[in-house]
């Protein structure tokens, strides 16, 4: 038999709204009610392959039952914008998907979808109704079976209810259900029913008589006497909701079945959307084909599959242009390994060269004779193919080059260039101004919100061109699989990527103008790519030996506590797994516990965290976890990243916060922890090379300098200026002690509302930090605010600012969209007030660290042989400093970091060295 989908398209659409945290595209557009919708819609076609689906809409117009009953879901909240806004877009791609949608004025969608179903049925057509409205299970039968779709952890279940299924779960058929829900009422749509008659009372009676009407007639027969005084009083009131609650099957809709058969989903139109809307979880689905459907655009540039016989032509390309754009492709498995560089294309006027390694090299000796010709020169053997003298006439030329994530290309562009590896970079920056452009750097600086910056996003975001990513055509398959399996997508994949990176170059130039970032992306952005590239570069040397005895020492701690733990528990059980855990503690020992939840008790931190003071197991579990993510994270997660030279060589990345910050990975340097000292000792593996020492300096309270500075509270600018002891000055006033009075424990509480303050923090924060009533907390942070006006004047003024403009800014122009103050979620807005306060003052502290790094950089390389900078922490800077050098290193960390901005107070640095990072702090 056929098939068909029928599917309630704002009850799905509502049901995943709420079931998918909050999501927006690059253009601000919500869309977690679309993708949610789609993939619940996309699992069932999977699983039913129907011949034909349609989606019914409800229309804005009144239907019968309005008429009938003026305050018919009258209770009914107002949709959210957030949710309204996505609708006529999920249509429109259902549209493109050639999936029919219905809909007519003065019937609701499940009368259109009930009408439907009967038809299809009538026509020996099966029916899965898709609803997550359980009024429709009066439509069930036999052949007519109604899905509702659940969203839970992990994914989506489904209920599914054929004609026993109803009964089986009411006690009642299909059709009796109706009659069922006119006694018990309906509060989402405001239909009376009968005061006082709930769900299991209209199942029982209705069980007994089958319909409304039969109870009218045999009213005399009702039982308990209260429960037939209620009916009998509601009568006008049942029979009302009757009506209201029976789906209409005999809509005069105009419709055949032809209209909604099944035909290709995936079209370049849908495919075409859904990168708009950034679905990267679906465009799988879609055909090489389809995605592959813009080749049409590049039909006006020339290709050159580059060898060595071509060089001069392309040197001769690139001396005539003033921009040419590039990209090179390595297989991912070590970036800092220029070997590793297996495709290459540049993009020169109207043609563009590609090189493959390992391609066709050109003539014997050509290579030799050109190298000899160029200046005279000659290169290594290792340089002696194809891709590398490429590579090498790109670097010797004179035209601005624009390229994506220029730091992950800085390795190969280094290797060919001329010289050594720092000059390589001194000569990749140029005399006056740097050679290269990164358009991912532009695009983060833009929008600091998204996740990716791909040469397919630029087209997206600034092109208005959908067109193939890299994942598209690449999948799972390396650089070098796909020359070999994919070799005409491969060179499609180039030919797209250089040339949106050259058309997107000016709209980006023009926006950062625009939004007056040009400098931020020139002075500070830009050049840091090159500082963290010889960070990563250089690495941070790390001793294996005692990374191995340190692993021993805390697995050998976790096992001791393991048995600690379970001779407390009296037996043995997974810790790990918080359902036994909370089956021991909750229902085992009997200790005082949260709501139990279908997954069982909570064992989170903040629950154990509460009961650690009272009972010892507690503690001894949480030392356990801390002890254990030691063990794995760092002890054995480290081991793996340390390489042959001896040391790790971490990335940093510039493109992922919202604030600006950087963030580090492979392996995450910037998270050693430092609150427990078994922790801090992870520090003690880090060590510098022979002959050198570590020097590490750290700002001193930068967030609370900037916020002194633009805030311009005098109070606390003079406090700074007069280097007094600002938790403790902030102590006095807040809690009302004469300064030499201030404890140390005051101390600590005004310092949690100093930086609290800083992070936006609310009074329940607060209360939670400092273990004292929120009452306490709002008094505390009332006091701060009378003892500073000028902050809370400040922190209110970047709030509303925030909302008029829908973003904040850095000292230096840096900006942090704030789609969240617009959000019709209570906690998504405070959220956004929070951010509102924080993101200037954080986002200006990382435009400051990251001037001092550039700074601390260039000298270094510029006055020091052997000293380098390796790690940044935040606020903090770490070098390795040749002995003889170590005072040269502290004067130029203090000049540079203190000097790095001028401000109203001034910045403070703490130096200290050691022979190991954990000495330096």
């Amino acid at each position: 038999m056929e098939k068909i989908v029928l599917v309630d398209g704002y009850s799905i659409i509502n049901r995943a709204f709420y079931g998918i945290p909050p999501l927006t595209n690059s253009q601000g557009l919500h869309t977690n009610g679309i993708l949610g919708f789609m993939n619940i819609i996309l699992k069932i076609l999977d699983e039913q392959k129907p011949d034909y689906v349609t989606v019914a809409f409800d229309k804005k117009a009144p239907t019968f039952r309005h008429k009938m009953f003026k305050e018919y879901k009258g209770t009914r909240k107002k949709m959210p914008e957030e949710l309204l806004e996505q609708v006529p877009v999920l249509q429109d791609l259902l549209n493109a998907m050639g999936i029919s949608t219905v809909g007519m004025e003065g019937y609701e969608a499940d009368d259109l979808l009930g009408t439907l179903a009967r038809r299809a049925e009538a026509q020996g057509i099966d029916v899965t109704l898709v609803s997550g409205d359980r009024d429709l299970l009066q439509i069930a039968t036999d052949k007519t079976c109604i899905w509702i779709p659940k969203t839970k952890k992990g994914g989506t279940e489904i209920e599914k209810y054929y004609t026993q299924d109803v009964i089986d779960l009411y006690g009642v058929t299909p059709a009796e259900f109706i009659d069922m829900k006119a006694l018990m009422g309906d509060s989402s749509d405001n239909i009376p029913g009968v005061p006082g008659v709930g769900e299991k009372t209209a199942a029982a009676l209705i069980k007994q008589f089958h319909s409304v009407e039969e109870i009218e007639r045999r009213i005399d027969e009702v039982t308990p006497a209260r429960v037939q005084a209620k009916v009998r009083d509601h009568m006008d009131l049942a029979k009302l909701s009757r009506v209201l609650a029976e789906i209409k099957t005999d809509c005069p809709l105009d419709f055949t079945f032809e209209e909604a058969r099944l035909g290709n989903l995936y079209t370049q139109a849908a495919y075409d959307l859904m990168k708009r809307l950034e679905f990267k979880s679906l465009l799988s689905r879609f055909s090489s084909e389809t995605m592959l459907a813009q080749e049409a655009e590049n039909q006006d540039l020339k290709e050159v599959l580059f060898t060595i016989d071509q060089a001069d032509g392309l040197r001769d390309a690139l001396n005539k242009v003033d921009k040419a754009s590039f990209l090179l492709l390595h297989d991912g498995a070590d970036v800092f390994d220029a070997d590793r560089i297996l495709y290459a294309g540049i993009l020169a006027g109207d043609t563009v060269w590609i090189c493959q390694k390992g391609g066709s090299p050109g003539s014997a000796g050509a290579l030799d004779m050109l190298l000899k010709d160029h200046k005279g020169e000659t290169i290594k053997e290792d340089q002696e193919d194809a891709l590398g003298l490429m590579i090498r006439i790109l670097t010797g030329a004179k035209c601005r080059k624009l390229t994506i994530d220029l730091k992950r290309q800085l390795p190969g562009l280094s290797r060919y260039a001329e010289g050594e590896a720092d000059v390589h970079l001194e000569k990749i920056r140029g005399e006056e101004k740097l050679a290269y452009e990164d358009l991912s750097l532009m695009a983060y600086l833009l929008n600091p919100l998204k996740d990716s910056y791909d040469f397919d996003d630029l087209a997206r975001d600034y092109l208005d061109r959908m067109i193939t990513s890299r994942k598209d055509v690449l999948g799972k398959l390396t650089i070098q699989k796909a020359a070999a399996e994919k070799p005409e997508e491969l060179k499609q994949m180039m030919r797209l990527a250089l040339q949106v990176i050259r058309d997107a170059y000016p709209v980006l130039l023009k926006k950062l103008e625009e939004g007056k970032m040009l400098n931020l992306y020139r002075e500070i952005e830009l050049p840091l790519s090159f500082t963290l590239y010889t960070m990563e570069l250089y690495g941070i040397r790390a001793d294996r030996e005692a990374l191995k005895a340190y692993g021993e020492k805390v697995g050998t701690m976790v096992q001791e506590l393991e048995k600690e733990i379970f001779d407390l528990a009296g037996e043995a059980f997974n810790i790990n797994s918080p359902k036994q855990l909370g089956v021991i503690l909750f229902e085992k020992l009997k200790l005082p516990a949260g709501k139990k939840t279908k997954t069982g008790y909570s064992t989170s931190a903040d629950v154990l965290e509460k009961l650690r003071p009272d009972y010892p197991i507690v503690g001894k579990i949480l030392d356990y976890r801390t002890y254990a993510k030691l063990k794995s994270t760092y002890a054995d997660g480290l081991a793996a990243y340390i390489k042959e030279d001896g040391r790790i060589h971490g990335i940093f990345n510039q493109t992922i916060t919202a604030t600006g910050r950087l963030s580090s990975t492979e392996p995450n340097l910037q998270n050693i922890p430092v609150r427990i000292e078994l922790g801090r000792e992870i520090r003690k593996i880090f060590v510098p090379k022979e002959g050198s020492i570590f020097v590490d300096a750290d700002y001193s309270q930068i967030e609370l300098r900037v916020l002194a500075h633009m805030s311009g509270d005098e109070r606390l600018i003079n406090a700074y200026n007069q280097a007094q002891d600002i938790h403790a000055i902030t102590a006095s006033q807040v809690f009302h002690v004469p300064l030499e009075e201030v404890t140390p424990q005051l101390r600590r509480n005004a310092k949690a509302v100093n930086f609290g303050i800083v992070y936006g923090i609310s009074a329940f924060g607060l209360s939670e930090d400092l273990s004292i009533s929120r009452k306490e907390a709002q008094e505390y942070m009332n006091q701060y605010f009378k003892t500073y006006p000028s902050i809370k004047n400040f922190l209110d003024h970047l709030v509303e600012s925030a909302k008029k403009d829908g973003m904040t800014r850095t000292l230096y122009g840096r900006i942090r969209p704030m789609p969240e103050l617009k959000s019709s979620n209570f906690m998504q807005r405070s959220f956004g007030e929070r951010v509102a306060m924080n993101a200037p003052i954080q986002g200006t502290a990382a435009d400051i660290i990251k001037i001092a790094m550039i700074r601390v950089d260039k000298r270094i390389k510029e006055e020091l042989k052997a000293s380098r900078l390796i790690l940044q922490i935040h606020d903090e800077l770490l070098i390795e400093a040749a002995l003889e050098e170590k005072e040269k290193v502290e004067q130029i960390l203090r000049e540079e970091m203190t000097g790095a901005a001028d401000l109203a107070v001034r910045l403070e640095i703490g130096m200290e060295s050691g022979s190991s990072w954990y000495e330096t702090k």
